[in-house]
């Protein structure tokens, strides 16, 4: 990883690790997620570095508070802990600045326009007959919720920077600080600048349901940093199109830039990877271990229909990941195949998200009823087709990982998924990965799983059938170059070809 010189201040909405409030004091934890475990390894290899983030917790806001409004050092090994005068100094450390936002303010800043609106947008969930329907409270969430609420993170990101001289290497992270990097450029006019955006990013059409006047702010806001990154080359070409065709601005594709007042700003795709030490760590430890005994038991384990296979799918209840279709091709994998009822079981480990937006929560009311009517057409005996988890429960899932003969990833439309690289790594059983093509993962694992398509039940019932029969050497093949391929392109490569480009653009 080449050297860059420079403090760090990293910006995402959920930090690293949260603060609660118990009977014995202050306790704090780690956060969960793909993106905070690949930002943690970033953090791991800076020395200087403050990481601000949203005070999402009571306690996250008390801590703000009492700092008054400074960064927190905290140590992150083996548990996160506040960092005291008698640190040791060898556990790894980063200063984290909790930004407390006012509760109405935020509501319109995520739960109107972040979520669902910009996430609705990028991934492609609108049905444009009927929504969205952009009105005047559409409108003022955006001015007092996002664009006031990015305002007062970009200062306090460039707050950070001016502190360090006004020269660091600030790094901004995913669709919910969109306008941050110009106002920072404003201010910090020697920092080094890079987006990475996590989620699609759709063609300058798709970005035609917003008005301009929303639209171009969230544009030229992204233009303001030297670096916008995604996850794959066709989202960051969609970014250059939307640049030339909605702001009219000089792009040159093949070098992949924008030419924007006087600068030349850089679409670059990093495809983000998994922890793989972490994981293999996981699926050896004893937790693990019990819940695969009890997944064997009650699916695997021949029964009175002779042997038994195994199809899974870990996410959360976002509708982006296409659950219901899934569940719909599995109803007609055991229509057309009712030899397979009582043999093949569909495991589904599900997270309820982001349930308080009606969106969601009418999505985990249709996932619930395509559960039901599956399990009431098909079950045999003492034998439910679906065995449906509503759960956070990472051990579990990697358990399940470990023994299963299918997983399905048919997303309509994801910026990478992490659970397909997680799954290959982790089986034991010759798995075989359904994968649509729709996922950023595809680029690296679409030659060693099944694609399927999104929105073709049929497509991705027969696709579940062939993967349930496939030669035993054939499955073991496309598993072991999944796997080589994860573990070749793992979490450090995607922060170190970043950082190595970033030092490339201080020469």
């Amino acid at each position: 990883m080449a050297p860059i010189d420079l403090p760090v201040v990293l910006l995402s909405h959920r930090g690293p690790a949260s603060f609660q409030r118990t009977p014995s004091g202050l306790t704090v934890k780690r956060s969960a997620g793909g993106l905070v475990t690949a930002l943690m390894g970033l953090a791991d290899h800076l020395d200087r570095a403050v990481w601000v983030c949203a005070a999402t917790t009571a306690a996250d806001a008390v801590v703000a508070t009492e700092h008054e409004g400074h960064a927190v050092e905290i140590a992150f090994d083996p548990e996160p802990q506040l960092v005291g005068a008698d640190h040791d100094g060898e556990a790894p450390t980063i200063g984290v600045r909790y930004v407390e936002v006012d509760a109405l303010r935020h509501e319109a800043f995520y739960m109107q326009i972040a979520n669902p609106l910009l996430w609705f947008i990028q991934h492609g969930l609108y049905g444009l007959a009927t929504a969205p329907t952009i009105t005047a409270e559409t409108k003022r969430a955006f001015v007092d919720g996002y664009v006031a609420v990015n305002a007062q993170f970009a200062d306090a990101v460039a707050e950070e920077v001016e502190a360090q001289g006004g020269r660091s290497l600030v790094l901004l992270q995913d669709y919910h600080f969109y306008l941050v990097a110009e106002r920072v450029r404003q201010r910090c006019p020697d920092a080094l600048i890079s987006h990475f955006v996590h989620i699609p990013w759709p063609s300058a059409d798709e970005w035609r349901v917003l008005p301009p006047d929303m639209r171009e702010p969230l544009l030229r806001g992204l233009l303001g940093a030297d670096v916008v990154a995604f996850h794959t080359r066709r989202f960051a070409r969609n970014f250059l199109v939307c640049a030339r065709e909605l702001l009219d601005l000089p792009v040159d594709l093949d070098a992949g830039t924008v030419e924007v007042d006087g600068r030349t700003v850089v679409a670059r795709q990093y495809p983000i990877s998994i922890d793989v030490d972490a994981v293999e760590k996981l699926a050896a430890s004893e937790e693990v271990a019990r819940h695969r005994v009890v997944i064997e038991e009650q699916h695997i384990a021949d029964g009175e229909h002779g042997e038994r296979q195994l199809i899974i799918r870990v996410d959360r209840t976002d509708p982006s990941k296409n659950i219901v279709r899934g569940f719909q091709a599995y109803d007609l994998l055991l229509e057309q195949h009712p030899e397979l009822r009582g043999r093949v079981t569909f495991l589904a480990s599900l997270m309820p998200s982001r349930t308080d937006v009606p969106e969601y929560g009418d999505y985990l009311a249709a996932v619930g009823g395509i559960v039901a009517e599956v399990n009431a057409r098909h079950a045999v005996g003492g034998w439910q087709p679906i065995d449906l988890r509503l759960q956070e429960d990472l051990a579990f899932a990697v358990a399940a990982y470990q023994v299963a003969d299918v997983l399905v990833v048919n997303a309509v439309n994801d910026g990478m998924n992490l659970v397909a690289k997680e799954a290959v790594l982790a089986n034991a059983r010759d798995g075989v990965l359904l994968l649509s093509e729709n996922t950023g993962a595809h680029e690296e694992l679409g030659d060693h799983a099944l694609t399927v398509h999104p929105f073709d039940v049929q497509q991705q019932a027969d696709a579940m059938y062939r993967a349930l029969t496939m030669p035993v050497a054939q499955r073991h093949r496309m598993l072991i170059d999944a796997a080589q391929t994860v573990r070749d392109n793992d979490v450090e490569r995607w922060l170190r070809r970043q950082i190595d480009d970033l030092a490339e653009r201080l020469r």
